[in-house]
C-alpha cells in the first residue's frame, strides 16, 4: 500500500520541482501520467456503461470534497478523465498525488 493513501491534503503546499514530480508519479499504485509541461498529472478511466461512470464521478467528488482539492474532469458515456494540478502554486504539489492515490484506492473497494 502506498504511503500517499495514508496522507491528507494540506492547505499549506509548495510547488514540486520537476524531478520531485517525476519521482512522485512512481509512488502511485496505478498508472497516472505527467503532462508534457510537468504541471499536472492525468489518468483516463474506462467503465462498462454510463451508470458506472457517473457512480465513479460521484466518488471522485466525495474524495475531492473531503480533501478540499478538486480535479478537472472530462466525462463521457463510459469514460472519465481526471487531471490534477495545484493552481495556487502553478503546478504540482503533494496534494495532487495524495488525491490521485485515494482515487486509485476507490477502484479496489
Amino acid at each position: 500500500m502506498s504511503d500517499l493513501l495514508n496522507q491528507q491534503c494540506s492547505s499549506k503546499v509548495a510547488l514540486l520541482a520537476q524531478e520531485q514530480a517525476t519521482g512522485k508519479i512512481n509512488e502511485l499504485s496505478e498508472q497516472w501520467t505527467l503532462s508534457d509541461n510537468k504541471k499536472s498529472i492525468k489518468r483516463s478511466f474506462k467503465f462498462s456503461n454510463y451508470y458506472e461512470t457517473m457512480a465513479f464521478v460521484n466518488v471522485v467528488a466525495m474524495v475531492a470534497h473531503q480533501q478540499d482539492h478538486h480535479p478537472d474532469m472530462t466525462v463521457g458515456y463510459n469514460t472519465c478523465g481526471i487531471e490534477f494540478s495545484t493552481h495556487s502554486v502553478g503546478g504540482l504539489s503533494d496534494n495532487d498525488f495524495i488525491c490521485a492515490e485515494k482515487i486509485n484506492n476507490t477502484l479496489k473497494l
